[in-house]
């Protein structure tokens, strides 16, 4: 059983090396030129995502804004044509009350 750990270790070791090494081989220094050349491109991708995402989300709300506005003049509507309808029957019951009274007062 000790052998196997060891095994395993040694084999973890080396495997670790070699990850180590190929890490080392990509991520190797380059020039303080090239290092700014390559920050500044990626700060310029990054500022023109930005601004596309910025942009993007402008237009989303704009028409989502839209549509509430709209969806808020139809609910609008609808109650001044309810109200209107409502105000409507009250007045007819009101005309129908005032003219059913007389003829109850010629009954009694």
């Amino acid at each position: 059983m000790a052998d196997r750990g060891g095994g395993e270790f040694f084999a973890g070791l080396v495997i670790g090396g070699l990850v180590g090494a190929a890490m080392a081989l990509v991520m190797a220094p380059q020039s303080g030129q090239q290092t700014r050349a390559q920050i500044r491109s990626v700060s310029l991708e990054l500022k023109e995502r930005a601004n596309e995402t910025l942009e993007e989300a402008r237009e989303k709300a704009e028409a989502i804004t839209a549509d509430a506005r709209r969806r808020a003049e139809e609910m609008m509507k609808e109650a001044r044509e309810r109200a209107e309808e409502i105000t409507a029957e009250a007045m007819k019951m009101a005309q129908d009350a005032q003219a059913s009274l007389p003829s109850k007062a010629k009954t009694g």
